[in-house]
């Protein structure tokens, strides 16, 4: 905790003069999807609000906004965790991917398209699989798919999916195999990302639901084999 609690306080000048309870909320929101903050963790009120410097209602008001986005929940008498998912839960997260995902690419429209996003996303992920720093590609692959969604150049949809990519993340930690899970999609995206630049819709889509199916059929398998180990 106290790795995170500096990392915390790094994040303080993020707030501004006029912190508020939707700055902090966006704060630990991503944190949790970086993986500061896994599965089961307990958020203490008071180290946390010392380390972002706001008050604990301003804490608790935060608090209230992300268990409603289901990534915390509150335990009566014993605190704030970060909530572990059902494997129904990350079903339901990649039902949500493959609706959302797949209707972007299809609405793309004509190219060419802003991709200097995705193609930031494959190379943090080149460099992290390189140095074998499989947490760090875990993370590369959250950003390349938020780059995706970002096209559609919808804020609605941006901020559905900044909650589904930080539970998505959630589902990662409790896999805890960074290497198996993440390094074949690394060169998913990349190829992604090279249909997207030859303006092929219709194969990137196809693509791309594949790689989600792909991804769920094994992220299902080894989670429930893993809840079933700490049940």
């Amino acid at each position: 905790m106290a790795e995170q609690l500096r990392t915390l306080a790094d994040d303080r000048a993020l707030l501004g003069r006029t912190s508020t309870a939707e700055r902090v909320s966006d704060i630990l929101r991503s944190r949790i999807a970086d993986g500061y903050f896994p599965p089961g963790a307990r958020l203490p009120e008071d180290d946390i609000g010392g380390a972002l410097g706001v008050s604990r209602n301003t804490l608790r008001e935060a608090f209230r906004l992300l268990t409603h986005e289901r990534l915390l929940v509150h335990e009566l008498n014993r605190g704030v965790f970060v909530r572990v998912l059902a494997v129904e839960d990350v079903e339901d997260i990649y039902r949500t991917r493959r609706l959302v995902e797949c209707a972007v690419v299809r609405g793309l429209g004509r190219p060419p398209y802003a991709l200097d996003g995705l193609a930031a996303a494959v190379e943090q992920g080149r460099r992290a699989a390189d140095q074998g720093d499989w947490k760090d590609l875990g993370t590369a692959n959250i950003h390349f798919h938020r780059e995706l969604v970002a096209l559609a150049g919808s804020e609605r949809t941006d901020e559905l999916m900044r909650s589904v990519f930080a539970e998505l993340r959630l589902a990662f930690h409790v896999v805890d195999d960074p290497q198996r899970l993440h390094e074949p999609y690394f060169t998913r995206n990349r190829q992604l990302l090279r249909a997207l630049e030859a303006g092929d819709l219709d194969g990137a889509e196809r693509m791309l639901a594949v790689y989600l199916d792909d991804s769920l059929e094994k992220v299902v398998e080894v989670y429930r084999r893993r809840v079933g180990e700490e049940g």
